[in-house]
């Protein structure tokens, strides 16, 4: 059998506006459109060796972006009008190490583009950051 690696591709809806989920995940995320086809009407955005395709016709997704400066980013895109469903949250505090090095703490904050997506961006910070 075999094997399973990374993931290579996420499927995320580009609701009824592609040029409006394009310019947000651009403009607010500050990501940039990798290629766009038209027709039939989808794109894709790298989020390192990972592609982001925006579609119609798929339901509203979730991806979790890691991030470096959560807190500024969220200070500044609140400022902007960036509308977020979850300010930075403590949501683990990884003692054992399951998820990266051991004593890390994982914080959360969430938020949805025009088409309905939700955004997680993830930061993990170590003890004396903290």
């Amino acid at each position: 059998m075999p094997a399973i690696g990374a993931v290579r591709q996420v499927a995320l809806s580009a609701g009824r506006d592609l040029d409006a989920t394009l310019a947000f995940w651009c403009d607010v995320l500050g990501m940039s459109v990798h290629v766009r086809y038209d027709p039939p009407g989808i794109a894709f955005i790298m989020a390192g060796s990972v592609r982001l395709l925006f579609t119609d016709g798929i339901p509203a997704g979730t991806v979790y972006l890691d991030i470096s400066g959560l807190e500024d980013f969220h200070a500044g895109a609140k400022a902007a009008g960036v509308p977020f469903t979850a300010a930075p949250t403590l949501v683990h505090r990884d003692t054992e190490g399951q998820f990266g090095p051991a004593g890390e703490s994982e914080w959360m904050a969430f938020l949805k583009d025009p088409a309905g997506n939700t955004i997680g961006l993830v930061e993990r910070l170590a003890p004396e950051e903290h």
